[in-house]
């Protein structure tokens, strides 16, 4: 069913062979609440089973069926390019956490430079260790970026041979290291989703995985309306 809870019935709408989903709403602005947001992905969903999905934006409005047409004539050959690139391809989501304290408390053991600066901090009995202290500090995050850096280049080559594309997007919180997205060809779902399972495996105990999936290519397309002095432009993009 459509957004806003009103039990609206999902249609189409068609211009020479492409079709944009819909369904009937007020002309308001939706928040991206987790009812709203699951109505959208749900109808992206269950659409992708059976053919290629381009992904708006959520909370995109049209007044008019008759402006969704506009809109699919006035950007039809690059729809139609867009939908050639995605054709067969479905996207996965992947984040990698770490436990910062655990792999700061090995780095204090193994870096030799860490270690020997907090034993000459921790045996100082007189005299401020105030700079000593901001060095430490310095040396750890500077690991702890590069620790960081090097496991996230190794994933990212254990994965590229089994991936179109990937995109990496800013990671949330101090925990995650890595958050990216892979566009993967339909037939090699299988092969991609062993490759995740195994480097989590060589992994285990260092690095947590989450790993979702198959989604539409929400990160791969980019279709951006543009609004100036009433009339509509649009642009679509793969990338």
């Amino acid at each position: 069913m459509g957004i806003g809870g009103r039990g609206d019935d999902v249609y189409t709408i068609h211009h020479k062979g492409l079709a944009a989903v819909v369904s009937n709403t007020p002309l308001v602005v939706y928040d991206p609440t987790r009812e709203n947001v699951f109505a959208h992905e749900q109808v992206n969903e269950t659409v992708m089973r059976e053919f290629t999905v381009l992904p708006m934006a959520f909370g995109a409005l049209f007044r008019t069926e008759e402006d969704i047409v506009e809109l699919i004539r006035g950007t039809y050959d690059a729809l139609r390019d867009v939908l050639a690139k995605m054709e067969g391809k479905v996207e996965f989501g992947l984040k990698v956490n770490w436990d910062r304290d655990k792999v700061t408390a090995e780095l204090e053991e193994k870096d030799d430079e860490i270690r020997h600066l907090k034993e000459q901090i921790v045996s100082r009995t007189t005299g401020s260790t105030y700079f000593a202290r901001m060095q430490l500090g310095r040396l750890i995050e500077t690991a702890l970026t590069d620790q960081a850096d090097a496991y996230i280049r190794e994933v990212y080559s254990q994965l590229r041979d089994t991936a179109v594309a990937s995109r990496a997007n800013k990671p949330i919180g101090d925990r995650m290291i890595m958050n990216a997205a892979f566009l993967i060809e339909r037939d090699r779902e299988a092969e991609f989703d062993l490759k995740v399972k195994e480097i989590a495996s060589k992994y285990e105990g260092k690095l947590s995985f989450k790993y979702t999936g198959p989604w539409p290519p929400y990160n791969f397309v980019h279709i951006r309306l543009k609004l100036e002095r009433g009339e509509g432009a649009t642009e679509a993009v793969a990338s």
